[in-house]
């Protein structure tokens, strides 16, 4: 997994507002669901979209950028593209569902 683990709001900003497609996957260290998605989701998005930036927050390090992102539970993944949020999915996801719903919006902008 090629994921970057944010520590702060301003740097999480920062990389949004830079990088064309960036996925973030809100976790929590007490959340068993997190911990069994997190790797499936982040492997598959490295392999399927190598061009998306993936990001890490870990809620009990930063529970600001939670707070600033509106997280209210664990896990939530969020995909930003040109900078704006476009895919929001929290608690129970289908990881096939979650690349099939990535793909189009991937393969037109990245393609063009």
């Amino acid at each position: 997994m090629k994921e970057t683990l944010v520590n702060s709001l301003d740097a999480l900003k920062e990389v949004i507002d830079s990088e064309v497609a960036c996925l973030l996957y809100f976790s929590s260290p007490t959340c068993n669901v997190c911990h069994v998605l997190r790797p499936k989701i982040m492997e598959r998005v490295d392999e399927q979209f190598p061009k998306i930036k993936t990001l890490h927050v870990d809620l009990s390090l930063t529970p600001e950028i939670g707070a600033q992102f509106q997280v209210l539970a664990a896990p939530t993944v969020i995909l930003f593209l040109e900078g704006k949020e476009f895919i929001r999915k929290y608690r129970t996801m289908s990881v096939d569902g979650l690349m099939q719903e990535i793909q189009r919006p991937y393969t037109m902008l990245m393609e063009s």
